[in-house]
């Protein structure tokens, strides 16, 4: 079996949809919607998350609209709530969001707790979580790297959970991989990093613990090169699944000569 083999028959179900690619990416902070194109087509993502209270998909009928470069007919979209901090203003965006696209349902949910950390207020997601999945929403949830309370999110019906790596936007990579890993092994539905990452070899760190994908957007839009990152990015997590996959060797605290002397010539 090929490399290439491998991926493909290793698809990413998010609510029973597969997918071959594992790198979800944002569309924000982009120079102009045309590398905004590139960048996406370069990273190979086939999920492309949208900010609707940042982004015209619709709304603004007289203004550039962002599905002309990423058409629905080629991406699944995936309508986030950022810039939201209350339940009732995340509930709200994803309504608009459904409107928008034709009944879409797949989002991306996140209430934020503050403007200087971006991280998730998780009272106020609970809450938005509830109505979302009552009114029939397809929820993937940003969250902490608390295990109980992802385990409580994927209880009250997302469809994937995804727990920081670190700050949105900060570019520390994975600062705290052992709740991941404890996320992971409690999880029934797919585990993402989301935010955080700053270059190819956190995502590829991701993806050898064992993470079903990762979400990024600034690492890959703030980068000198955006559309050469989103290259890398996309290299990255195919290594880092095919590692995953391939199961490392056990570390050792001695050396093991790769030349065994068993048998060799006196």
């Amino acid at each position: 079996m090929t490399a290439q083999t491998a991926i493909y028959s290793d698809p990413l179900f998010i609510d029973g949809k597969a997918y071959h690619s594992r790198l979800l990416v944002g569309t924000g902070k982009y120079r102009d919607l045309d590398e905004t194109r590139r960048a996406i087509e370069a990273s190979g993502a086939e999920i492309v998350t949208v900010a609707v209270r940042r982004t015209n998909i619709g709304q603004h009928p007289d203004e550039p609209n962002l599905l002309d470069a990423v058409p629905p007919e080629k991406y699944t979209i995936l309508p986030n709530t950022a810039g939201c901090y209350t339940a009732a203003d995340a509930v709200r965006t994803c309504k608009l969001a459904r409107e928008l696209l034709d009944g879409h349902d797949l989002v991306k949910l996140e209430v934020l707790g503050d403007q200087k950390t971006l991280y998730p207020n998780i009272v106020e997601t609970l809450k938005a979580c509830e109505q979302l999945v009552r009114d029939n929403f397809k929820v993937m949830v940003y969250t902490n790297d608390d295990p109980i309370v992802a385990k409580q999110l994927e209880e009250m019906g997302c469809v994937a959970v995804m727990p920081l790596g670190s700050l949105i936007g900060s570019g520390l990579g994975i600062l705290n991989p052992h709740n991941i890993r404890i996320i992971m092994e409690e999880a029934n539905v797919p585990v993402l990093v989301d935010a955080g990452v700053g270059t190819a070899s956190d995502a590829a760190v991701a993806m050898e613990m064992g993470c079903e994908a990762v979400l990024m957007n600034t690492a890959i839009a703030a980068a000198k090169n955006p559309i050469l990152m989103a290259s890398a990015m996309k290299k990255a997590i195919e290594a880092g699944r095919e590692a995953y996959l391939a199961g490392r060797m056990p570390r050792k605290k001695y050396a093991s000569a790769s030349s065994p002397l068993d048998g060799t010539i006196g």
